[in-house]
């Protein structure tokens, strides 16, 4: 506690809490602390990372080739480390943002205690205290305004109302607003976790994983493959041991190691790791390319959700607009304030005025010491203009208890009697001598400026037409302040009251700042099928006005409707959301149960905001999207943050999901072909009791050539393609010839070649030929694959599978790579049957391909008959 508070404050008669009092709810959990972590430590972290069934896999495939001393074919569980160390440091980051969020502000605030004002911590405050909210605070804990001056609060990051509230005495004000006018002293009555913000935040921190349907893509083929790994590995192992005699031989000799190789070979084939770890690496190298471009990816996965996304709802204040106000225009009231007259009536004043010395003093009314956020639009947009500051003998400042600023100006003589010039056609033109007005006998005239119902309700006469004009602005998305103008100067500027004599001028318009790039981001959108609806906390015809400003459903008008009337179903909710495009009045809750609703729809969608009154939308939607000048909250938890909260950055980030789920698909269906013809070389090696064809190595050099490298090339390539639901099926539709042909190659290599040849596979020497030559044929087909996976190839991609196939062979020249890899060159007769073998594969892959479509095209029809709809 700091001592006594150095800023005058109001005398009260309320002493408020002792010291004791304050220690004993210290002590019994009362204070504003509020406990800030995750539901995840570190350690939790790391085991879930690394304790995964792949991990498990690999691992244990690479200590069983260690054992046998054959390291050089345990290079495959590198991966394991690389995956792992990207899944950790990304949920590390994203732990570290979570453990950072809060929504309040860490400042000391005033409270009063035993009769003086002290200065606490935030955390430090306790249930009863008396606080000062003061202008420019952000309120710390709920409570109960005791007494007021006038306090004017942004509530606009709790409830998405772009408009300031003014609070009496007995409301309730919630911690997270913020104090833009006035003071008030408040009585706490919740503090820490169950005050208002504090329960926003500890239901925004729930942990949540990005559902990446990529990645939920490829652990439906892990667990498939994980009922075929264990059970396949046990029998490889014991069909190894057949083939070189029966336990007894193989411990005696030996063998039992190569047995273990051999079947680690099949376990290893058979799981897409370079899939995950390129899944991983992809998303990382896309989350780098947006940075670039401000824009921050918190998850990697929702790199590719948005690609997904078909429902996209948008917050209006810091996301169509930019929270700020633009000067419209200022509209003069009846026809006759737009001329002036040929001479002066009686008493020596003009009683018509020019839509000019409106203007000017208006500014003037608007060129405070420290003008509100509404003076200093106006200010620009009369500055563009051309205006400058003029004569004001006295000032009465804008108050947010008043609702109305003053000024009063000097009215000079006409210059030369007569003001009125001719231009050219006859045209009366106006000049600066028009500003001059004859003066009164009280040497000055009044100029108000504020809420056109304040106002007017203090003005003698009927005013309704007046007041039926300003509504109808303010349902078009308008802002709406009254300029009215008294001959007489104002009497007594400490007590300022309104002339009931004044007359209304002019009207002026103001908005909300449209952001330049909204209508262009929205247009983009539409072309795309994605649809946009507005999700805001203000007035439903406002919201609607600027909507329809922006063109958000093109040429038709936006459907528009208050949530105070939607239904609390969530599935009748639903319904209703197919026709509304705005909704205005949307509470917190509210905005989350939209997005629960569509999802009963299975729509994927993403939200925007910039309040904590949009955090729990985000966190329930599958894509979470905040803007940088967005409560820490609400970034904290958004998947994605547009750093320079610019809209248009959301193309970029759509168009980069898309990249990765197009290309993906490709490599995926290239990683899976290896999973096919592994499984399928297995299951034929078991059945027949052969030697396994060929090492771990050499699926790892061919792998590497085949698969690997050029899949990381093609998933950075440039693709556009709208996202097609249904990745999975495409995946092992195309996979399925391709690895099928593959097995059937290899497998009939293996069974018919060593007869051919004569060759005895007990033989170290003839097992190695064979497998020499069973590697090579793998290799044709990996790169028959990667060709058909690359199309087209007459631009960049043919030259990469050209380039891959190059070096696989170059790779065989070399004696490092040949010896590290075992990579025999056939030579003779030798390299006579592996010729005719490789022109029997490729025929084989014809036929694969050729097939595959008659075969879906029969079992689709049948399974169809069978009532099954695919």
């Amino acid at each position: 506690m700091s001592a006594t508070a150095a800023v005058e404050m109001p005398e009260i008669s309320e002493t408020g809490l002792t010291v004791k009092e304050v220690s004993q709810r210290i002590e019994s959990g009362q204070s504003n602390a509020v406990k800030t972590s995750t539901s995840r430590s570190v350690k939790d972290i790391v085991r879930a990372n690394v304790f995964t069934l792949f991990n498990g896999i690999i691992f244990v495939a690479m200590v069983m080739v260690l054992v046998t001393g054959s390291w050089r074919d345990a290079v495959f569980g590198f991966v394991i480390i690389i995956n792992t160390g990207i899944g950790i440091f990304t949920e590390l980051k994203a732990k570290r943002t979570l453990d950072k969020l809060s929504i309040l502000v860490a400042s000391d605030f005033l409270v009063r205690r035993d009769g003086e004002d002290v200065e606490v911590p935030h955390n430090e405050i306790v249930l009863g205290d008396l606080l000062w909210i003061r202008s420019g605070e952000q309120v710390p804990a709920d409570g109960q305004i005791i007494q007021t001056w006038g306090l004017e609060l942004d509530e606009s990051m709790l409830t998405g109302e772009s408009r300031t509230v003014r609070h009496k005495v007995g409301e309730q004000v919630y911690s997270g607003a913020t104090a833009v006018s006035g003071m008030a002293l408040v009585k706490v009555n919740a503090v820490g976790s169950h005050s208002y913000a504090a329960t926003l935040t500890a239901q925004a921190k729930v942990y949540k994983k990005t559902v990446s349907d990529l990645n939920k893509g490829i652990n439906t083929i892990l667990k498939f493959m994980t009922f075929l790994v264990v059970p396949l590995c046990i029998l490889l192992i014991l069909s190894q041991i057949h083939t070189v005699g029966g336990w007894d031989a193989a411990l005696s000799t030996g063998e039992w190691r190569q047995a273990v190789v051999s079947a680690v070979a099949g376990v290893v084939g058979m799981i897409p790791e370079g899939l995950v770890l390129l899944t991983s690496l992809n998303f990382a190298v896309a989350a780098m390319r947006l940075a670039r471009h401000n824009t921050l990816v918190q998850e990697l996965e929702s790199v590719e959700t948005l690609a997904r996304v078909d429902a996209l709802n948008l917050d209006k204040t810091g996301t169509i607009t930019d929270g700020g106000i633009a000067f419209n225009q200022l509209i003069m009231l009846g026809s006759r304030w737009r001329e002036l007259p040929a001479q002066p009536t009686e008493g020596g004043s003009f009683e018509t005025l020019t839509e000019q010395a409106a203007t000017q003093a208006l500014y003037d009314c608007c060129n405070e010491e420290q003008p509100n956020g509404t003076g200093q639009a106006v200010l620009a947009g009369l500055k563009a203009q051309g205006y400058e500051p003029g004569q004001v003998e006295s000032r009465v400042p804008f108050s947010s208890a008043r609702k109305w600023s003053a000024v009063v100006k000097p009215i000079l003589p006409p210059a030369g009697g007569d003001s009125r010039s001719e231009s050219e056609g006859g045209r009366t033109e106006i000049t600066p001598s028009h500003f001059a007005m004859t003066a009164p006998a009280s040497g000055g005239e009044t100029w108000y400026m504020g809420a056109p119902e304040v106002i007017i309700s203090a003005l003698d006469g009927d005013y309704s037409d007046v007041l039926q004009q300003v509504n109808d602005y303010a349902n078009d998305g308008n802002r709406v302040l009254l300029v009215a103008r008294s001959t007489t100067s104002l009497a007594d500027t400490d007590n300022p009251q309104i002339d009931p004599q004044a007359k209304p001028v002019a009207l002026v318009l103001c908005s909300e700042k449209i952001r330049e790039d909204a209508e262009q981001t929205l247009a983009w959108f539409r072309e795309q099928g994605v649809r946009c609806r507005v999700i805001s906390g203000d007035n439903p015809v406002t919201v609607g006005a600027i909507a329809r400003k922006v063109r958000l459903t093109g040429e038709h008008e936006p459907r528009f409707m208050d949530a105070r009337e939607l239904p609390e179903d969530v599935n009748e909710l639903a319904r209703v959301l197919e026709n509304v495009d705005v909704l205005g009045r949307v509470l917190p809750n509210q905005k989350k149960a939209i997005v629960q609703a569509l999802h009963t729809q299975n729509h994927v969608v993403a939200m925007t905001g910039d309040g904590v009154n949009d955090a729990l939308a985000i966190k329930e939607a599958d894509l979470g999207i905040a803007m940088g000048n967005a409560a820490p909250a609400t970034k904290a938890v958004a998947q994605v943050v547009l750093v320079d909260s610019k809209f248009s950055h959301l193309p970029d980030v759509v168009a980069r999901g898309r990249q990765v789920m197009a290309n993906m698909e490709r490599v995926a269906s290239l990683f899976l072909v290896k999973t096919v013809y592994s499984a399928l070389i297995s299951l034929g090696v078991v059945l027949t009791q052969i030697p396994y064809p060929y090492l771990p190595r050499h699926i790892t050099y061919i792998g590497a050539l085949t698969i690997g490298m050029p899949a990381f090339i093609l998933a950075l390539a440039p693709n556009t393609r709208r996202y097609i639901p249904g990745f999975l099926k495409r995946v092992v539709t195309f996979a399925l010839p391709g690895g099928i042909a593959t097995a059937l190659s290899v497998l009939l290599t293996a069974w018919f070649l060593p007869g051919i040849m004569d060759w005895d596979v007990t033989k170290n020497v003839d097992l190695s030929a064979l497998r020499a030559t069973s590697a090579i044929i793998l290799f044709l087909m990996g790169v028959f694959v990667l060709a058909r996976v690359a199309q087209p190839l007459n631009s960049w991609r043919g030259i990469l599978v050209a380039a891959f196939a190059a070096a696989g062979v170059i790779g065989a020249f070399i004696p490092f790579v040949a010896n590290f890899f075992a990579l025999i060159l056939p030579t003779g007769t030798t390299l006579v049957a592996t010729l005719i073998a490789l022109g029997g594969s490729a025929l084989i892959f014809v036929i694969c391909l050729w097939l595959a479509p008659l075969v879906g095209k029969v079992s689709g029809k049948l399974l169809r008959q069978h009532g099954f709809n695919i």
